[in-house]
Formats: C-alpha cells, structure tokens, sequence
C-alpha cells in the first residue's frame, strides 16, 4: 500500500469516546494516540490546526493507545484521562493537552498533580488509579484499534478509513475535505 491509499475499515464512535466538534458533522477523524508518544505529540498541533480551520465540518474522537512495551507511564496516563472525563468531557481535553505538554513526567503523582492544577477532584482520579477502574476500558479501546490495524501511534482514520498519508497539516486538510465532499 503506498502512503496515499486507504484501507476500508470501520471504525465506529460511541458516546464512550472522548469527542470534540459536532455529532453531525460530515467528517469523523478518529486517532489512536499514546501520551506517551513523542510522534503522537508532534501531531497535535496539527490535529489543532486542522480541526480549527474545518470547524463544524469535523468531529475530532481521541482513543487511547497505550504502547506498554516502549513506554512504562501511557497505561497510567490513559486510565487517569478516562477519570477524568468523568468529571465532564469538558475536562478530558485539557488534561490531554496538559498530558501531552508534560509526556516526561507521568508518574501517578504527576498525573494528580496535573489534575489538581487543572482545578479538577483528585480523589476519585487517584482512587480509580488505585483500583484500576479503568483498566479495562483503556485494554478494549486498544484491542478495538488493533482490530482496526492500529499498531502503532498516532494512527489516523478518516470516516472510517485508515489514513496513511503525510501526517502534515496540508495533505490531512486535503483528505479531510475530500472526505467532506464525498
């Protein structure tokens, strides 16, 4: 497959994911990410960009993909992102941010620290933690992916399709408005 294909697949969203843009909207670009990953945060000022220039025209869906065997803190990571969103979705998308901007330090004390300086409740952040309420939510986002033939991050899908074009602002853009149009 060259870097401009795509591959058919599905990738359905559910209210589970963490989204950001509307519902409705005529492109979903969903991107298994690793927090820990450094090309998964040089992607994200693109993925900013992008979602910013087609505002209404795409709904952005984040997934955890926590690569265990190269980076001992994205487990942990990823299950303190999904504590967090339960405080609100609204809360996901800063301590994402906030993950990323900090990837060198993401121990379970750094991860409370972030979520008390984001203003957020620590307590049921640390206490899921504790008991790995998460776990399993993170391990089946991850199979889910690797059903997709996720295996790596980040790994883009365009309304469903696997994207393995250039992971810059301009041929994402192109995809994205192509999808839009089709």
């Amino acid at each position: 497959m060259t870097t401009n294909e795509t591959m058919q697949l599905a990738v359905p969203v559910s209210d589970l994911d963490h989204q950001a843009g509307p519902a409705d909207a005529p492109v979903t670009l969903v991107e298994y990410g690793d927090f820990q990953c450094e090309d998964t945060a040089a992607a994200l000022p693109i993925l900013k960009e992008l979602r910013e220039r087609m505002g209404s025209e795409l709904r952005f869906v984040y997934r955890s993909f926590p690569l265990t065997h190269e980076h001992e803190f994205a487990q942990g990571a990823a299950e303190a992102a999904e504590a967090v969103a339960d405080q609100g979705q609204a809360a996901f998308w800063p301590f994402h941010d906030h993950l990323f901007a900090h990837q060198d330090a993401l121990t379970e004390d750094d991860l409370i620290r972030y979520v008390l300086r984001l203003g957020l409740e620590s307590m049921p952040v640390r206490r899921a933690l504790n008991a790995g309420t998460y776990r399993d939510r993170v391990n089946e986002v991850k199979r889910g992916g690797e059903r997709s033939g996720v295996s790596g991050t980040p790994t883009l899908f365009i309304n469903g399709q696997l994207y393995t074009g250039e992971l810059t602002l301009d041929a994402l853009e192109t995809a994205v408005r192509t999808a839009a149009r089709a």
